[in-house]
């Protein structure tokens, strides 16, 4: 993690900025970690066509997940530019989309960042004609160790495991290296960017000042 903290604060230091995406349920650790309370205001989400939760039917989800063309069409519009870094989260690491968005990412020189399970991933055949997997496509990984289906918990009487395990771990992952980047650009003597939450006094004015101040760097407003 410190390997990532560290590109983290060198990309911002640098001028960059960093990008998270992710399909289906993946596409909650962007929305975890940008707007937050205490989080850092330069951590910008890229939310795929179809592929996030709110919209019905969530089963649509895993049908564009699976279909090519799209990574492409949607980075090459979005404000990502070379020296930024993009996070893909995607635990099977075998679908298409985050395959071809790293390809693009690496193609276009950003650095990936895989949020992924490196142990269930090795068990599943890439979807992509690459034969690729997003783990062997990364510069970094931030592995959530989660096994095959995610779910670790057996029940008398069921015939799949429950309780899955990689939101929880690959979350507290990411506020962890957020973290530390933070640490890391104090010891290069800079301020980072954090949100103050809107429910304490003065949080409203701390933000607007500082939205204004990354505003070109900042590409959720």
């Amino acid at each position: 993690m410190t390997d990532v903290a560290r590109l983290f604060a060198d990309t911002i230091r640098d001028g960059g900025t960093i990008f998270i995406t992710g399909c289906s349920h993946s596409s909650i650790f962007a929305q975890e970690v940008f707007y937050r309370a205490g989080g850092l205001m330069l951590i910008n989400p890229i939310f795929l066509p179809g592929m996030t939760l709110e919209n019905p039917p969530p089963t649509r989800t895993s049908k564009y997940e699976r279909i090519s063309g799209i990574a492409e069409s949607v980075l090459s519009e979005s404000a990502i530019r070379a020296g930024d870094i993009l996070v893909i989260a995607s635990i099977s690491g075998r679908n298409i989309v985050p395959i071809e968005m790293a390809i693009w990412a690496r193609e276009h020189g950003v650095r990936v960042v895989a949020l992924t399970s490196s142990r269930y991933s090795g068990t599943v055949p890439s979807r992509h004609a690459s034969g690729k997997r997003l783990f062997e496509l990364a510069d970094i990984i931030l592995d959530v160790l989660s096994p095959p289906g995610d779910a670790v918990l057996d029940i008398a009487g069921l015939t799949v495991r429950t309780a899955p395990t990689s939101t929880v771990i690959g979350i507290a992952i990411l506020h962890s290296v957020i973290a530390q980047a933070i640490e890391i650009l104090i010891e290069y003597g800079l301020t980072p960017p954090v949100f103050m939450s809107a429910n304490l006094d003065g949080g409203d004015a701390h933000n607007a000042q500082i939205l204004e101040q990354y505003k070109d760097r900042i590409h959720y407003m």
